[in-house]
């Protein structure tokens, strides 16, 4: 039986940070039982041959060139009381330590129909291959079920493929859980003229077919009827991988592992990182919804500067997120309006509209910002924004006001810069202008 200090079992991106930040100080073993990581935002864009397939690939050697070792096996069983676990080749190792980071895999809803060939979820390696085939052999229809960051992506990618494209979301909005319906109207607008068919404010009840689906029917008696075999993807939700630990004492919540502030399980020596666990909003103090690689690259950052003798504590996550669609750049941070609304929040909306650039500039493209407001303590807890440019940088301005607990006092005094290739005249800046007009109406 082969002993290893640290066990982690996944590799993703919160194993991957783990095993960078040891950089051999510890003897690890990462059990992944995918033939390859994955880059998961890339996968649409090797679909629409904006990247080659081998590009979505982690290359095993960041895993292996810091002395990890890589052990290509489906973990079975864990025996906690034993420190340890078996896999699926009949394999018994053994751990001082143990990381659980298994992740997160797509919802299929349990609805009439699931079973009918080309229907599927979007996550892994062989869902990206699938697709793909799918396209290169002639695909004429596809629908898409769920309109966050993946299903938007891949519906633009398999539109941008000529294939016959649909969109549907009980949501009444596109991102919903990222942006608020006023942010987002002109970029929906842009997705219909794309020729994208929207079905907005429609839930599935059931797909009918004898081979393949040839209609989607919603709950409100509506349906898609459609021609020759469609491609139907789900992307309505990811749910913790945890069945296996589900006939031990590992304490599970609703969403996933629960762990303390220092990553810890309710077991001795065992951990757990990423999608696998439940999130809590550092704004709320609540469960919430947060399964990003953003999320859960600085939890495994911190877990492994802990076992190295750090002391770091996770506050809880921000969930800032971004995406694009079409020529438009998009993304959200903190709570949205609808959120702080549901949860009592006695807020104010302000918004900033500049441009990219000097105005001056012929290639100058607008940018819009959104902020919620906490009218009590005149902090930041949510925002948006939108541009004809990449708006991450933004989205962290806002999300460092939200973390660090910055009022709208603060932020008018924000010194920025500005040049003309770059920003705004020197006059104004979004965040600050932003926050002045949340200053004017409190």
């Amino acid at each position: 039986m082969k002993k290893y200090e640290i066990i982690i079992i996944g590799g993703g991106p919160a194993a991957i940070t783990i095993v960078k930040n040891l950089k051999q100080k510890k003897e690890v073993a990462v059990i992944r039982p995918e033939d390859h990581s994955m880059i998961y935002c890339a996968m649409p864009y090797a679909i629409e041959g904006v990247l080659p397939f081998n590009k979505t690939l982690k290359n095993d050697k960041i895993v292996t060139d810091v002395g990890a070792t890589l052990i290509r096996d489906l973990v079975e069983s864990v025996n906690f009381d034993k420190k340890t676990l078996k896999t699926l080749s009949g394999e018994t190792y053994q751990y001082d330590q143990l990381i659980i980071a298994t992740g997160a895999e797509p919802i299929l809803p349990p609805i009439k129909g699931t079973k009918l060939k080309q229907v599927m979820t979007f996550k892994t390696e062989d869902d990206l291959k699938k697709i793909m085939d799918i396209v290169d052999g002639g695909l004429k229809e596809a629908i898409v079920i769920g309109a966050g960051a993946i299903g938007i992506e891949l519906i633009q990618a398999l539109n941008n493929k000529n294939v016959k494209s649909y969109l549907v979301d009980m949501a009444s909005t596109i991102l919903p859980n990222m942006m608020d319906e006023d942010m987002i109207t002109d970029v929906y607008k842009e997705l219909e003229e794309s020729g994208i068919h929207m079905h907005l404010g429609e839930k599935v009840s059931k797909l009918s077919g004898n081979d393949f689906v040839s209609e989607v029917i919603f709950e409100s008696g509506k349906s898609i009827k459609c021609d020759s075999k469609p491609l139907i993807v789900f992307a309505v939700g990811m749910k913790p991988t945890v069945d296996i630990f589900k006939d031990t004492n590992l304490k599970i919540g609703r969403s996933g592992i629960i762990i303390t502030d220092k990553m810890e399980t309710n077991i001795s020596n065992v951990y757990a990182v990423g999608d696998c666990c439940e999130y809590t909003s550092a704004i709320t103090g609540e469960v919430a919804l947060g399964k990003l690689a953003t999320n859960a690259v600085p939890m495994g950052r911190l877990l492994a500067k802990n076992l190295l003798g750090d002391n770091r504590k996770y506050t809880g996550f921000y969930n800032g997120a971004a995406t694009k669609v079409m020529e438009c750049y998009v993304g959200g941070t903190g709570l949205s309006e609808k959120l702080a609304k549901i949860k009592g929040y006695d807020y104010i909306i302000s918004k900033a509209k500049f441009s990219t650039a000097f105005p001056i500039m012929p290639f100058s493209k607008d940018v819009e910002m959104k902020l919620v407001v906490d009218k009590s303590t005149r902090k930041i807890i949510g925002g948006q924004v939108t541009s004809g440019e990449p708006v991450t940088d933004k989205v962290d301005q806002i999300t460092m006001a939200i973390q660090y607990g910055i009022t709208i006092d603060q932020l008018v005094q924000f010194s920025y810069s500005s040049q003309p290739y770059q920003s705004f005249f020197p006059a104004n800046n979004l965040i600050a202008h932003a926050a002045e007009q949340a200053i004017i109406q409190i």
